[in-house]
């Protein structure tokens, strides 16, 4: 078990937000190109998710990208933006976490 935690709150130059962005794409074509889109933003953390932490400035560009990105009769993406203080625990096969300014997306 590994656990890494995370403080939106603190003061920073710019406000950062982390999120959690989930998606179920049928295309393969769609999927990948979707999942080349989010590289740019974090770190994919499991076959359909990934986790950033980004300026509000970013997340609105992400937010513009993703229904360019997918097919809204077929798709889903969700975003979870998460405030405060916050923990994850990680059960099984995790890639080792680095402590850096960006957690992961």
């Amino acid at each position: 078990m590994e656990n890494y935690f995370w403080n939106t709150e603190e003061q920073q130059s710019t406000k950062k937000i982390f999120v959690l962005v989930i998606y179920d794409i049928v295309s393969n074509k769609r999927r990948n190109h979707f999942a080349k889109l989010l590289s740019g933003y974090g770190m994919r953390i499991q076959k359909s998710s990934f986790e950033a932490l980004v300026d509000k400035k970013l997340l609105e560009k992400l937010e513009k990208e993703i229904p360019k990105a997918i097919n809204p009769e077929e798709d889903s993406v969700r975003i979870y933006r998460m405030t405060g203080y916050g923990e994850v625990i990680l059960f099984g096969q995790n890639q080792k976490l680095e402590n850096e300014e960006v957690v992961i997306l």
